[in-house]
C-alpha cells in the first residue's frame, strides 16, 4: 500500500508518519482487504489540528474520514476511529457486494471543476453568462455496479457519484434525491 502523509504549512515528523502507517495499516487490514492508497493531510485551524485521511481501496470504494483535537496524535486518532467505525458499518456490505476480484477496480481519468457563483446573493440576479472556474482538479471515475456505486456514495457521505457501469462500460450517475431517496442516471438505457 502506498502512503501519503503530508501537512498543510505544518512539520510532519518521523514518529507521527510511522504512528500514522502502524494504526491505520491495523485498520484497513481488519476490514478491508487490498487497500491501494491512503493519503492523510494534517493542518491546523485556530487552536486546533485537524487530520484528514482518505483511502483507496482496490474495491473501488473510497472511504475519508476527519478528525479534529488539541493534540496532532489525538487528531488522527480521531480520524482514525471514524475510519475504523465506517468500515465496521460497511463489512458486511462490502463482502455481499464485492465479490473476490482478480483485479483491482479500473479508475479512468477526469477533469473535475469548481464553479463561481453566477448570482448575486443581494439582488438575486445572474452576475454573467459563463461561469468562472475557480479550481481544477483530477478525479478518477471507477468501473463498477450500481449496488457498488450506492455503497461507494454513501461511504463517502458525497451527495452524488459519477461512475463507469462494468456490464456496458458506459458513464453513469448515482445521486441522493430531496426526498432522501437515490436516483440513478444511465443514458445507455434511455428510451
Amino acid at each position: 500500500m502506498r502512503y501519503q502523509i503530508s501537512g498543510k504549512q505544518i512539520d510532519i515528523g518521523e514518529s507521527l508518519q510511522t504512528h500514522v502507517k502502524a494504526e491505520l495499516g491495523g485498520i484497513l487490514e481488519k476490514y478491508a482487504g487490498r487497500p491501494t492508497e491512503a493519503n492523510v493531510v494534517f493542518s491546523k485551524s485556530g487552536h486546533e489540528y485537524v487530520c484528514e485521511t482518505v483511502v483507496h481501496l482496490s474495491t473501488g470504494l473510497t472511504t475519508q474520514a476527519r478528525g479534529h483535537a488539541s493534540e496532532i496524535y489525538a487528531a488522527f486518532d480521531s480520524s482514525g476511529d471514524k475510519m475504523d467505525k465506517q468500515l465496521r458499518r460497511y463489512k458486511r456490505r462490502l463482502k455481499d457486494h464485492h465479490k473476490a476480484r482478480p483485479q483491482p477496480v479500473e479508475l479512468s481519468d477526469a477533469g473535475s471543476y469548481i464553479l463561481a457563483s453566477t448570482q448575486d446573493e443581494e439582488n438575486n440576479a445572474d452576475i454573467s453568462d459563463s461561469p468562472m472556474i475557480i479550481a481544477e482538479m483530477q478525479a478518477k471515475i471507477p468501473e463498477i455496479s450500481v449496488g457498488e456505486a450506492v455503497m461507494q456514495m454513501e461511504l463517502a457521505n458525497a451527495p452524488a457519484l459519477v461512475f463507469r457501469n462494468e456490464k456496458h462500460s458506459g458513464i453513469n450517475v448515482v445521486y441522493r434525491r430531496e426526498d432522501g431517496n437515490i436516483s440513478w442516471v444511465d443514458p445507455i438505457n434511455a428510451g
